[in-house]
């Protein structure tokens, strides 16, 4: 009777032996962990299609239908903004669901938004699919995945993992880019928006077959981890808890000079270089393709600037790693207007290198702040910072198309976005330094609100 449960609880439980470490030497294995996050890794890429075209059809849909920039960014804006607002509860559904369900389900909206552009006829049905389909299926595939990720499989590394999953996406950016500009250039923006459909579909196999949701589900422990975690029973009221994990994180400072600096980042990077850099530079005289393969370039760099970042995290100050970045990004883009013109030259070179450096790093340490400060709903509380991400990117993308209905050009959005950056770089110096007891630390959801509020006060 004895060796029968004790095989039983063998099975329950798995070895807790098995190394939580990398590989370091002959015969001991890879942890499960760096696999994930390569899955992860190649999902983003696959996903950031989608992320690299709205840019690219400003000029060929004003051409076509005669929409104003203002509306197209509108569209955008949207899209943005869905981005962001839909990450908090992406995270929480994760937990309920599993990532690879709610990952599946958002690859496919997102194609099934981006396909039926290619019959749209008017501006509504591009605020439609492309604002809000793809912005609700986006923002399922937003850092909140990857925070998500992080959280449940690593103890150890996660400032470097981090960086590496949100360099995930400038590759996709990368990879995309060039060929989504030819073909708009070369062909239609129809044809680009199929590939951004089939390449959300393409990745959903990859998702359904190799991600993991937990490591418990392959018995092991968490990459670093002193002993096994077993995984938590799915949770139920996602919409609830996340936004009672609002309420409660909306009663610290932390938050919001952490929103605050997270949205001039969306403002500074996907709302203004991201949707606006290559029409901006087609006003110069730049050819699409040109310009698209700049905005490339930043891609490339961004994935040394982001994963150096999450190094940096794991040893340095996130807070002042962030003032570093933001003040470094307003000052290169106070200089923009004036090295912006018809053809490459040396100082636009500089610009995009140091511009790609900085673009993201600001995630890393963000998201180390957010898991010092509050704990195990840290990726959901994440997800509403990032929210405040988009909600920036999303009025800059359409404050800078109408910027540029209005004065003929987007110098003046160059120019506030550089003082919004410095804004940042002083908000995030003042943002508390010493992390919370671990009485102040939320716990994970229980259902129970009125549990919630009485820790929301000791967290004020």
């Amino acid at each position: 009777m004895t060796q029968t449960s004790d095989a039983a609880a063998a099975v329950r439980r798995p070895d807790e032996s098995r190394s939580a470490r990398p590989w370091r030497g002959r015969g001991t294995p890879v942890h499960r962990a760096w696999f994930v996050a390569a899955v992860t890794f190649v999902t983003i890429i696959g996903a950031a299609a989608f992320r690299s075209l709205p840019g690219l059809l400003i000029d060929p849909l004003h051409q076509e239908y005669g929409w104003s920039r203002g509306t197209i960014g509108a569209a955008v804006s949207i899209n943005l903004a869905l981005y962001g607002l839909t990450a908090p509860f992406a995270a929480a559904l994760m937990d309920r669901f599993g990532i690879r369900k709610v990952v599946a389900v958002a690859l496919t909206v997102i194609a099934l938004g981006s396909g039926l552009t290619v019959w749209m006829t008017a501006a509504w049905q591009l605020l439609l699919c492309w604002g809000l389909l793809v912005g609700l299926g986006s923002g399922s595939m937003a850092l909140a995945f990857a925070a998500t990720v992080t959280n449940r499989w690593f103890t150890e590394r996660r400032g470097l993992v981090t960086g590496i999953l949100t360099a995930a996406s400038a590759s996709g950016q990368l990879i995309f880019l060039p060929v989504l500009s030819w073909t708009v250039e070369t062909y239609d923006w129809r044809p680009a928006a199929v590939t951004v459909a089939l390449a959300a579909l393409a990745v959903v196999p990859f998702v359904w077959l190799l991600l993991r949701d937990h490591p418990a589900d392959v018995g092991l422990k968490p990459y670093g981890a002193p002993e096994f975690v077993p995984k938590p029973a799915p949770v139920t009221g996602a919409a609830r808890r996340t936004l009672a994990v609002l309420a409660s994180a909306a009663r610290t400072g932390p938050f919001w000079l952490l929103a605050g600096t997270f949205a001039i980042c969306g403002a500074s990077t996907n709302g203004l270089i991201q949707t606006h850099f290559v029409p901006a530079a087609h006003d110069h005289g730049m050819p699409i393709t040109t310009a698209a393969s700049l905005l490339a370039v930043i891609g490339v760099f961004d994935v040394v600037g982001t994963i150096a970042s999450g190094w940096f995290t794991d040893r340095f100050e996130p807070r002042r790693l962030l003032a570093v970045y933001y003040a470094l990004r307003g000052i290169s883009l106070l200089f923009l207007p004036m090295l912006l013109g018809p053809s490459i030259h040396p100082p636009m070179i500089f610009f995009i290198v140091f511009y790609g450096l900085d673009w993201v790093a600001t995630v890393p340490p963000t998201l180390a702040l957010c898991r010092e400060q509050y704990g195990a709903d840290s990726a959901i509380v994440f997800g509403w910072v990032l929210a405040s991400h988009q909600v920036g990117a999303a009025l800059v993308a359409y404050l800078g198309g109408v910027s540029r209905d209005v004065f003929g050009s987007y110098d003046m959005v160059w120019y506030a976005s550089g003082t919004l950056c410095a804004a940042a770089a002083l908000m995030a110096l003042i943002i508390r330094r010493h992390p919370p007891t671990p009485a102040t630390v939320q716990p994970a959801w229980t259902g129970d609100p009125s549990g919630t509020a009485r820790l929301d006060r000791r967290l004020g």
